[in-house]
């Protein structure tokens, strides 16, 4: 099985954000321990998320290390849109802009993640 996680929540949101971005990033590492493919992106409001997270005091700091090498990368045109692009640039992932949907600097393909055979899950 091929997972795409889509962290959307906000940071910003309180706990019910936190435990949506907890729960996305724990699916994403249930399926890298069973041995899946994952890929996990930010987008919307959760393009907040890669700085919050890089804090080390932060919760779930720790799973966060556990499965960035499985994010794929930040919506370009939601960090522009939410106002974390500079914490986007600083995060060292990707800033992806597949999908140029107008008025943006571009935003991740579903359509495309979805055409490469991954199931698309959002939290």
């Amino acid at each position: 099985m091929k997972a795409a996680i889509i962290i959307l929540s906000d940071p910003k949101a309180g706990e019910d954000a936190l435990g949506r971005a907890f729960n996305g990033l724990a699916a994403a590492y249930d399926f890298k321990q069973q041995g899946s493919e994952v890929g996990i992106y930010f987008q919307g409001t959760g393009t907040r998320w890669p700085g919050v997270l890089a804090d080390t005091a932060h919760p779930i700091h720790g799973l966060f290390q556990a499965v960035q090498d499985s994010v794929v990368g930040i919506s370009c045109g939601c960090a522009d849109v939410f106002g974390a692009r500079e914490e986007a640039e600083k995060s060292g992932f990707d800033l992806i802009t597949d999908n140029s949907v107008p008025g943006t600097s571009g935003l991740p393909s579903i359509a495309r993640i979805a055409a490469d055979g991954y199931t698309v899950f959002t939290f």
